[in-house]
């Protein structure tokens, strides 16, 4: 990953604590050490995007930049559900899940890319609220 500053150890244990969630940029500062630079978050971001470690979404146009840590393990090679409403990210594990991966390179001839690959919806409990 680099050089790491303290900043981007920061960065990096907030993200990792929070693996499961896309967050904003504002969102993941707050969870920083309150002397966090925001310059050199969305540096670091901007740093780790490229890595391939984080994932950028903007949804609804400009209106909301969402950040997924995607350097785990734990969603290498999973397809990702993620909610629109509260932006909790749900992996994917079901042997029906790799069903649907070897049937689309079987039918299409084409080959997801599952640890990039999100689906977007509504969880349970923002459906309830």
């Amino acid at each position: 990953m680099g050089y790491m500053t303290s900043q981007r150890k920061a960065l990096f244990d907030a993200l990792e604590q929070h693996r499961d969630e896309a967050l904003t940029a504002e969102q993941i500062i707050a969870l920083m050490d309150k002397s966090a630079s925001r310059s050199a978050v969305y540096r670091n971001l901007s740093a780790l995007e490229k890595q391939g470690l984080v994932k950028k979404t903007v949804i609804g146009g400009a209106n909301r930049v969402l950040y997924r840590y995607v350097g785990s393990k734990e969603c290498q090679d999973h397809l990702h559900l993620e909610c629109s409403k509260c932006g909790k990210t749900y992996h994917l594990k079901t042997p029906a899940t790799n069903a649907l991966i070897d049937d689309v390179m079987q039918d299409a001839n084409f080959q997801i890319d599952s640890t990039n690959t999100v689906l977007y919806g509504v969880c349970g409990k923002c459906r309830k609220s």
